[in-house]
């Protein structure tokens, strides 16, 4: 038979299991999850001193001091939870990408220091007048020294190369036709990140290449800009079955990936497309409709968030919106809005 004290304890977990729940449905990131690997991760980050650094604001973007997140990103490596483990496949002047919190920091002054970080000003759709809390998901510049083009290009190779042989998904690596690591100049101010291929993209190795893609190709052409000239890849480098979306664990499995392309490209801008890649990009669970409006960062580029090329085919209303996201990008990078 449970004492009282037993008892009150038992209700006091429930109490906080309920809560820490609730908490992390709305969006609050700062709570660790019930998972040993993650606390493990945790307790290794206070360990080596995760001090955060005083942040360099950039323009349009006005990130506030950073909430630590639990677990972090894992490093190029057979072990998720060792920071200094040898980068599998990436190449070695790659340094591992330091993680840092998804923080929304304040876009609008006279919404006070009272604000939820996670929580628009209002119950009202989000829009670039608008605009929730910017993120800030690392106030660090990219790691390492930028490289030249054909050594960036080198280094890109070498990657593709450790896609195309990586097991880490057993499911997505049997299923596979091939990988589709992605493709643009190895020195592009604007990067597409996408979620991850479908069955064209699956049959060519190439990212956006079925309709989506044709969509995308008019988005790229519609900024007076071209798409070889746009750096294009996703988040996951093979094809989930049934085009569903990435599992957690394929996610985690492939962010080192895209971190290291991410860390050769350096990019100004990086335009997330879709919640996918988006929400593991920020390490937000905020959805499309709340991130865009904003422009976020991730090291030294600045995020724009916006919706998927597949979610427009099945949603022309949304063009309008994905149109005024793009113009918003097109003006802070001094491009031209082209009159019709």
């Amino acid at each position: 038979m449970e004492s009282a004290q037993d008892l009150n304890a038992k209700e006091i977990r429930e109490e906080a299991a309920a809560l820490a729940a609730h908490l992390q449905r709305i969006g609050v990131r700062w709570l660790p999850a019930n998972r040993p690997e993650s606390v493990a991760m945790l307790k290794l980050e206070f360990d080596l001193g995760g001090e955060e650094e005083t942040s360099t604001p950039q323009p349009a973007v006005t990130p506030q001091p950073a909430v630590t997140q639990t677990g972090g990103q894992p490093t190029v490596g057979p072990s998720v939870a060792t920071k200094q483990a040898e980068p599998v496949g990436q190449p070695a002047a790659i340094a591992p990408i330091s993680p840092a919190a998804a923080n929304p920091a304040a876009a609008n002054p006279a919404a006070g220091s009272g604000a939820t970080a996670n929580r628009p000003a209002s119950n009202r759709p989000a829009t670039r007048l608008d605009p929730v809390a910017a993120v800030a998901v690392s106030r660090e510049p990219y790691p390492g020294e930028p490289l030249s083009p054909p050594q960036r290009q080198a280094k890109l190779d070498e990657l593709a190369l450790a896609v195309s042989e990586c097991e880490r998904c057993e499911q997505l690596a049997s299923c596979r036709t091939r990988t589709v690591f992605g493709e643009g100049p190895a020195q592009p101010r604007i990067v597409f990140f996408g979620e991850g291929p479908g069955q064209d993209e699956d049959l060519s190795g190439r990212p956006f290449v079925g309709r989506a893609g044709e969509l995308l190709t008019k988005m790229i052409e519609a900024c007076t800009l071209r798409r070889e000239d746009i750096y294009i890849f996703n988040t996951v480098k093979c094809r989930p079955p049934e085009n569903r979306n990435p599992e957690p664990e394929e996610l985690v499995n492939c962010r080192p990936y895209y971190q290291a392309q991410l860390q050769v490209l350096r990019p100004e801008y990086i335009v997330c497309l879709g919640a996918v890649s988006a929400q593991e990009l920020l390490q937000s669970r905020l959805s499309v409709g709340r991130l865009r409006g904003s422009l976020h960062r991730y090291h030294d580029s600045k995020v724009l968030v916006t919706y998927h090329p597949a979610y427009l085919l099945r949603n022309p209303a949304a063009k309008k919106a994905a149109w005024q996201d793009l113009q918003f990008l097109m003006r802070d990078a001094g491009i031209a809005i082209k009159r019709k």
